[in-house]
This record gives C-alpha cells, sequence and structure tokens, in this order.
C-alpha cells in the first residue's frame, strides 16, 4: 500500500512538470490543425451534403421557405454547418488522443527512468510490435468481457462495478505493460503482473473513473450549444491530463516495484559465499 500511495502523489507533483503540461496542451493543437486540414478540403462540399439532406425532409423545407420569407435566408446552412460540427468533432477528439496516447506514454515513462530509475538496468522486454500485439489482444478481451455482461448493465448497481471492473483490468494490462517494455525482461513482467496484480487492477479502475470526468464536460457541451466550443477543448484537455497521469503513476509505480524486486533477489554484499576447496571438509575434521 505503501508503494502505490507513494507512486500515486508522485504522479500528481509529475503533472504539474513542464514537459507533462507541453504533452497535455498537444491534442488541442493536433485538433486544431487537423479541423483546419479537413475544414479546408471537405467542409464546403460537407455542408452541402448534410444541407440536400435536410432540404430533403418535407417540414424543414417548409420551415426554410418560412424563415426565407422573413429574411432569414441561411437557417439551412447554418444547421447544416452545426450538424457538421457535431458529427465531426467526437471522430476528431478519438483520432488525437490515439495519436497522442500512442506517443505520450513512452515519453512520460522515459521522464519517470530520468528523474528516479537513471541506474535501473534496460532488459527490453517488449517491443513496439509486442506493445501494440499486446495492447490490441487486451482491448479484444475487454470489449468481449463487456459484450457478454451487457446482461447486467440492467442493474444500475452492477452496471457500475462491472464495467469498471473491466476498463481498470484493460487499463493495467495496457499501462503496466508500457511502463515496464523497456526496463523489465519478460520473467520480469509476469512476476511483477502476478505479485502486484489487485494494486494495478485497482490503480486501473481508479483511472476509469478519472476517465469519466472529462466527459461530463464533453456531453455539457453537447447540451449547452452556446458552450460547445468553451466545454469541448476543456474536455479534451482533461483527458490528456487524465491520460498523463495514469502514464506516470504505473511507470512510478512499475519501476518502482520493479527495482525492489530487483533488490530483493541480489546476493546480499554482506553475506560472501566462501568457495569451495576440495579437500577442506577432510582436513577439518583431521584436525578435529
Amino acid at each position: 500500500m505503501s508503494l502505490l500511495l507513494d507512486s500515486f502523489w508522485r504522479a500528481l507533483a509529475y503533472c504539474l512538470h513542464k514537459r507533462v503540461i507541453v504533452w497535455s496542451l498537444l491534442p488541442l493543437l493536433a485538433m486544431a490543425l487537423m479541423a483546419w486540414l479537413l475544414g479546408y478540403f471537405f467542409w464546403a462540399d460537407a455542408v452541402l451534403k448534410v444541407q440536400s439532406l435536410l432540404d430533403g425532409v418535407g417540414w424543414l423545407h417548409s420551415l426554410w421557405l418560412w424563415l426565407q420569407e422573413r429574411g432569414v435566408g441561411y437557417a439551412s446552412e447554418v444547421v447544416a454547418s452545426m450538424f457538421v460540427v457535431l458529427g465531426a468533432t467526437p471522430v476528431l477528439v478519438v483520432l488525437v488522443l490515439l495519436l497522442v496516447g500512442l506517443f505520450m506514454a513512452p515519453v512520460l515513462t522515459q521522464l519517470v527512468a530520468e528523474k528516479r530509475f537513471a541506474g535501473l538496468e534496460k532488459k527490453h522486454g517488449g517491443s513496439t510490435v509486442a506493445s501494440l500485439l499486446w495492447s490490441g489482444g487486451s482491448t479484444l478481451i475487454a470489449l468481449l468481457a463487456l459484450f457478454v455482461t451487457l446482461p447486467l448493465w440492467v442493474f444500475p448497481p452492477l452496471m457500475l462495478v462491472v464495467a469498471p471492473l473491466i476498463w481498470g483490468w484493460l487499463t493495467y494490462r495496457v499501462m503496466a505493460f508500457d511502463a515496464l517494455s523497456e526496463h523489465a525482461s519478460k520473467d520480469e513482467r509476469r512476476a511483477l503482473f502476478a505479485r502486484h496484480r489487485m494494486s494495478l487492477i485497482l490503480m486501473g479502475v481508479i483511472c476509469g473513473y478519472l476517465g469519466a470526468a472529462p466527459g461530463v464536460v464533453w456531453i455539457s457541451g453537447l447540451l449547452f450549444l452556446a458552450a460547445f466550443w468553451i466545454l469541448v477543448p476543456i474536455a479534451i484537455w482533461i483527458y490528456a491530463l487524465v491520460f498523463a497521469f495514469s502514464a506516470l503513476w504505473f511507470a512510478h509505480f512499475c519501476l518502482a516495484a520493479l527495482e525492489q524486486m530487483r533488490a530483493q533477489t541480489m546476493p546480499s554484499a554482506t553475506d560472501p559465499q566462501v568457495p569451495f576447496a576440495p579437500g577442506a571438509d577432510d582436513a577439518a575434521s583431521v584436525a578435529r
């Protein structure tokens, strides 16, 4: 428990590091760039297609004509633009967070290693391909578990327990693997997973509940369209910050646990082994 709490507070402190803050702001910059590129090449065509779909609805067409008679001839274009923005924003957010998350976890793990574990030997027990396969396989298992447990979701108390447990398991599998991929060997990683499984799952569940907070802000942005352009970027930044905290927490915990395990398995310097000399036992018995 002491290792769990120590790594938790260290992760919170590291969130104030300038490198972490910069990485948490990168999703906003990446989303702005992607939105500009998509808007430059596809905005006009997308708005026209949505506008034509809206005009095909009988009562909406009558509404546009009624507004045009009163001098509001651009209402259909405004509504079509809003639908394009609302439809494209979730796709942009998912793509940006996936790209940033793919590069953020190794950078933050490297930051923790440089600051606290510079002398920890690197055994390179997991490659990039292995990490992708591990993450993909774990995600498929988690999705299958969610599908199997869907009947339980009709009971709200069970839904609040089952889903976080599944996502907690997935978070610990992916985050812990990434944290140990460079420093631990395969055997060391398996040993750490077995030794600290409950703590790692608890960390994953807590991170899963923290990840639900940006969703509240996101839904608020969709409900209150006037504040959409303010609340949605805030939600994206919180998503990135929660991801950064999760990666830092797992990095601190896993690398500290690896260091402790290696210290326990190393032979003690105060109890040196006496080399065996053939015939020594016989000589000692004769002397007695």
